[in-house]
């Protein structure tokens, strides 16, 4: 892959790259010269004194979305360091690192450069490589200011810089820092295969309880080689690279206020392929949204009823006792509450209201098991049954610190010996959210199946959700990315 440094002036760029395939080119010419715009296989490091909106940066990585080539920054990013919402947000995510890297400094306000994820100071390089993932731009700025009351450091405000407001004594590090991080990029063109594309596969090493095992992570690797792809497994540190590929498979649990939901955003809007789409994550983690559309629809689903502080006390009436709360984005049986006495309903709906100004409530539908059928663009891929845990309710039995104690089995079966009306209704709720990757929660009562949640992110784990197909499972999943990912580039054509 060709590596095309752009820069405003030929004259400012003194950052010779030693021993990389790596041009430098005008941003006039890059976006007039139609020698360009008929390259492929290209990265685009638009080294820019501004990005602002529809100035010459802001074409540079526009035109290059536009041509298929991978800018950095992408218009995502540049979007992103000018949203002061999306700033607090990075601000709070980083919180602990921020308050460590910054503990020795006296002053109230701090300045931090960023180069290709670095920083001249050994002690700042985590927090500079953390700013990076989150704002992928080769050259940063970011500003912190301590709080007066508490004394904690905040980010205030993040910019993408040029190579003119690099100060000289820094010049030699960030002449340094380009040569590794380009080199590095280079080695990895190397070993991809002639004709193939690439796929991420995005895990967090250090997530306790994540959707795929580490068996099928290399097996999901293994599967998609035999199909043709070209895949690789990243992790946070690796953020800043999402335009370099060509579909995006997040194997990380997910959530709207998370990186995982902002790394799908950034990776659709760049044209990848991706599975959990950005919609997907957002319709699956809120279960008032689900509730809803379920009704909407006339999916069976138990009686459900959404709450808020002026309708609780009419739970019992509409739902009845022992009744089911959630937290609208709960998971994995975390901030999902069984209460069986009216003070107990009150106690947790006033506790859960603190955090959402709405909560479900919904029928308990006691049963032995649930069935989870896995949905893959709109068909059933695999059907399990996940037994409650030992003298528990739930599949997952957690301690108060919301730690899992003990797991029910999970059993897998054919999906043509699951009854039909479980995978019927299972791919009709799906089907109701996209045509992603789901697993759909149903319980088997009273002669009907009913509903209980579409979750995006579903388990799959060897040894257990593949126990029928085996690594025919994998292979389903990665033919999808492969169909999915040639229909893109040909309607980019």
């Amino acid at each position: 892959m060709q590596n095309l440094i752009v820069v405003p002036n030929l004259e400012e760029w003194d950052l010779e790259v030693d021993g990389v395939d790596v041009d430098v080119v005008l941003a006039r010419d890059y976006l007039t010269d139609p020698v360009y715009s008929k390259l492929r296989g290209v990265r685009v490091f638009n080294l820019a004194r501004s990005y602002r909106y529809q100035r010459t940066g802001y074409y540079v990585s526009l035109l290059a979305a536009a041509r298929g080539h991978r800018p950095l920054p992408d218009v995502e990013a540049i979007q992103d360091l000018k949203s002061p919402s999306v700033i607090r947000l990075v601000s709070d995510e980083l919180l602990d690192l921020v308050q460590k890297s910054l503990a020795p400094i006296q002053s109230r306000h701090f300045v931090l450069s960023v180069y290709f994820g670095r920083n001249v100071a050994k002690r700042h390089d985590r927090l500079a490589g953390a700013l990076f993932q989150q704002f992928p731009a080769p050259f940063l700025r970011a500003q912190f200011r301590r709080d007066a009351d508490d004394g904690e450091w905040a980010l205030a405000n993040i910019d993408a810089i040029g190579v003119s407001d690099i100060p000289d004594s820094h010049r030699p590090f960030v002449r340094r820092v380009a040569n590794d991080f380009f080199a590095a990029r280079s080695r990895r063109v190397v070993r991809r295969p002639q004709g193939s594309f690439d796929l991420a596969i995005f895990v967090n090493p250090e997530e306790a309880e994540p959707p795929s095992n580490e068996r099928a992570i290399k097996r999901f690797v293994r599967a998609a080689e035999q199909v043709g792809l070209s895949a690789e497994v990243i992790g946070p540190d690796d953020v800043g690279r999402i335009a370099e590929f060509d579909a995006l498979f997040l194997r990380e649990t997910t959530a709207v206020n998370h990186r995982t939901y902002r790394l799908a955003r950034r990776a659709e809007g760049l044209g990848l392929v991706v599975i959990d789409d950005p919609a997907s994550i957002l319709r699956c983690t809120n279960k008032v949204f689900l509730a809803e559309l379920l009704q909407r629809h006339s999916v069976a689903q138990p009686k459900t009823m959404i709450v808020h502080r002026y309708n609780w006390q009419r739970v019992r009436e509409e739902i009845g006792m022992p009744a089911i709360l959630k937290q609208p984005d709960s998971a994995f049986s975390k901030g999902v509450v069984k209460v069986e006495t009216p003070e107990a309903l009150e106690s947790e709906v006033q506790r859960l209201l603190q955090g959402s100004d709405l909560v479900i409530a919904q029928e308990f539908v006691p049963t032995e098991f649930d069935w989870r059928i896995g949905v893959l663009d709109g068909h059933p891929l695999y059907a399990s049954r996940y037994f409650m845990a030992k003298k528990h309710w739930q599949i997952i039995k957690r301690d108060e610190s919301g730690e899992g104690q003990d797991w029910g089995v999970a059993r897998t079966l054919p999906v043509e010996h699951a009854p039909t009306k479980v995978v019927k209704a299972a791919v009709r709720a799906a089907n109701l959210i996209g045509d992603g990757l789901y697993g759909v929660d149903l319980k088997e009562a009273d002669g009907r199946a009913v509903v209980i949640e579409v979750n995006d992110n579903p388990n799959i784990d060897a040894g257990f959700e593949d126990g029928v197909l085996k690594d025919e499972l994998y292979l389903i999943v990665m033919r999808v990315f492969l169909e999915r990912i040639r229909r893109r580039k040909e309607g980019a054509r």
